[in-house]
């Protein structure tokens, strides 16, 4: 039975992609270990099909925890038994290759997204070279690469010359009936990190205009900053700051909203050629979600219609929601869109591709 070894650097907890990813290798005969980090806050490791392990830091942030996490994670490798390792992003490949190339492992990288261009670089240059140092030193290296868009995967091939797979970050296809009852009392739905970049002043900004609730499910970097935005434009009896919520309580949650919101501002190529997973859980939920008229989603809305397309401005973002209020006809057509398409966007259909990667690594 061959190993994967799999090197994040979250606390593992709530990293769906991943679980998913794991569990489904080890359906298939994989042993399978996820190494993440322990973070002051994080929770006891939730039991899983798979092996997880923390790595404990001493520093929990900037490059003094990458070089720190690094060392951990290259001495655990060498010391430890693997036969494929798979470096999550640029923040693990280093020791990801190091390790495997002087244990003669197969390495695999996965990218989650464009890693050199994501919003919290993009305004950095010293700390963006050294990325860019990072991508170009340790990627062409990989015996395998797969990222989560077709888009991504053609500028990593352009760049690199090397095959990338694509893996989108799909939910699993629910095979009971979903409960699609909506609350009377209509919200909007953020789910995510609440961080630049993500148009949630802009949508915080629009509810002033609008006859409907907006709930936030997540936290970030700009959680004290969005609370207090809402408080002072007195939208603290409309707009709801939910925290972490566990992917248990999202999926009975989404459902019961009206639209989701999934708009981002064009900060970069990793947002630009983005195909976020909130993206798939509306469509997984039966609904419709507000959208950018960025490349992967206008290719599948062109095909499926299972999305309300617009760009982000108070303005737009007004017109739109009281457009899918006032127009009960074509919202109804978008959730029966919703109810089709995720039947060809699902994780059982992606991990038929995932495992057939793996099961090619000699």
């Amino acid at each position: 039975m061959k190993r994967i070894v799999f090197a994040v650097t979250n606390d593992l907890n709530n990293d769906r992609r991943m679980h998913k990813i794991c569990d489904s290798l080890k359906m298939a005969g994989y042993d399978i270990l996820l190494i993440g980090r322990a973070l002051k806050s994080s929770k006891p490791i939730v039991p899983k099909s798979f092996g997880q392990l923390r790595l404990n830091c001493l520093y929990n942030r900037g490059k003094l925890f990458y070089i720190e996490y690094n060392l951990r994670l290259f001495l655990w490798l060498i010391f430890n038994r693997n036969d494929i390792i798979c470096a999550i992003d640029l923040d693990s490949i280093a020791a990801c290759t190091v390790a495997g190339k002087l244990r003669g492992k197969k390495l695999v990288y996965d990218a989650h997204e464009y890693f050199t261009e994501v919003p919290e670089i993009m305004h950095r240059p010293a700390v963006q070279n050294i990325w860019r140092w990072v991508e170009k030193t340790f990627v062409p290296k990989m015996d395998v690469c797969y990222t989560v868009s077709g888009s991504l995967a053609s500028l990593y091939e352009q760049k690199y010359g090397k095959k990338f797979f694509v893996i989108r970050n799909v939910p699993l296809l629910n095979d009971g009936a979903i409960d699609e009852k909506q609350d009377e009392d209509k919200f909007i739905l953020y789910q995510g990190a609440l961080n630049k970049g993500r148009g949630l002043e802009l949508l915080i900004e629009s509810m002033k205009q609008l006859p409907i609730r907006l709930l936030l499910a997540g936290e970030g970097d700009l959680s004290k900053d969005l609370r207090k935005m809402a408080m002072d434009g007195g939208l603290q009896e409309k707009v709801k700051f939910l925290g972490m919520v566990t992917p248990e309580e999202l999926e009975v949650l989404t459902p019961r909203a009206f639209l989701g919101y999934n708009l981002l501002e064009n900060l970069g190529k990793s947002y630009y050629y983005s195909l976020s997973n909130k993206f798939f859980d509306y469509i997984h939920a039966c609904l419709p979600g507000l959208s950018n008229p960025f490349p992967e989603y206008e290719a599948i809305d062109n095909k499926y219609h299972v999305a309300i397309i617009t760009n982000l401005s108070v303005s737009e973002i007004v017109l739109s929601v009281e457009k899918a209020l006032n127009d009960p006809v074509h919202y109804g057509e978008i959730r029966e869109n919703c109810r089709m398409a995720r039947k060809i966007f699902n994780w059982q259909a992606e991990e038929k591709k995932l495992i057939a990667i793996y099961n090619d690594i000699p």
